[in-house]
């Protein structure tokens, strides 16, 4: 399903079959994840994709080609390919060990082909073998929702309360990860948003209520997953004093002007960029130890416009996933 200009529906297509370059894997697709992010490169919120685009990157497949000098997998293995694609590994952030920030990174579904598609081709190197104990379509959300709201939560991974804002693929793992470090949840959603909340509470959130509201007591941290701008003081206002805010989203709309009182006391905003390798090998040994379950709802290939249209729309309590 290739995308041939933002803003236009993703349409059918039979390209031929892609062959690996040097160090690349060509996997055969077995799952791949929808993700809020394909949504903003698939709207144009995301700006440089390259165009025809096949969009995607929770890629769960099988190698089935190796490329010249490829040799971390065999013919055959699970494996699982993430947003970060590429990477120089010589600018100053790849030798500083913060790649995710690398200058001239390409990334899986938008600078590379992704996996709304029966193949897909992979740089080993940034390719992750996967945990046992995970379907394929369950362990596709993994890959951003878990990699991604993982380095989120990690900052504050012993504030609590810890208030989620947005309470869907990445929230819904982010909560366990929370539950289990001891942390008490707390779920924001879109006002008058009942299935989230109940979803929210089934999780194990203590408290669930409409992003407008303020919670039953002052949040120490808060993550927010929806790219709302103005959640930003919305959260704000809900966090104690020292508090941390954290936009873990690639796009947010704009941030409003806010009262610098709701920025005194030396709380903290800060965003989450991209994933480094090291953050995709620690959340994927932690998983299975939770164990992290995933709330996965299938959709055929050809239905990716469909999966696309229930996540804009807020009809999902879990993950979509495009099985070929």
């Amino acid at each position: 399903m290739v995308l041939v200009r933002p803003g236009a529906p993703l349409t059918a297509a039979d390209p031929p079959l892609p062959v690996p370059g040097p160090g690349e894997l060509r996997l055969r697709v077995a799952a791949c994840g929808v993700c809020r992010t394909d949504l903003h490169v698939a709207d144009g919120e995301l700006p440089g994709p390259k165009l025809p685009l096949v969009l995607g990157h929770e890629i769960v497949g099988r190698v089935e080609a190796v490329g010249p000098g490829a040799a971390r997998f065999r013919i055959g293995d699970r494996v699982g390919v993430p947003w970060l694609g590429w990477t120089c590994g010589a600018c100053r952030y790849c030798a500083s060990g913060r790649e995710n920030l690398c200058e001239r990174a390409r990334f899986t579904g938008h600078g590379r082909d992704g996996g709304y598609a029966e193949a897909a081709i992979a740089d080993e190197r940034f390719t992750f073998a996967l945990p046992e104990g995970y379907a394929d379509a369950e362990a596709a959300p993994l890959l951003c929702a878990g990699l991604i709201g993982h380095r989120a939560w990690a900052p504050v991974h012993a504030a609590s309360p810890l208030g989620l804002y947005g309470f869907g693929a990445a929230a819904h793992l982010v909560a366990q990860l929370a539950l289990h470090a001891g942390q008490r949840v707390f779920a924001f959603t879109r006002p008058g948003d009942r299935p989230a909340q109940d979803f929210a509470r089934r999780v194990g959130a203590e408290w669930a209520g409409g992003s407008d509201e303020q919670p039953p007591e002052p949040l120490e941290a808060a993550i927010l997953f929806a790219p709302v701008g103005a959640l930003v003081p919305a959260a704000l206002r809900a966090t104690e004093a020292g508090g941390t805010v954290i936009c873990a989203g690639i796009h947010m709309s704009d941030v409003p002007a806010f009262p610098y009182r709701l920025l005194w006391g030396e709380r903290t905003v800060r965003s989450i960029a991209n994933l480094t390798r090291a953050d995709g090998e620690a959340f994927l040994a932690l998983a299975p130890r939770v164990p992290v379950r995933v709330e996965a709802i299938p959709y055929p290939l050809a239905r990716a416009n469909e999966a696309l249209a229930d996540l804009r729309s807020g009809r999902l309590s879990g993950a979509a996933v495009l099985i070929p």
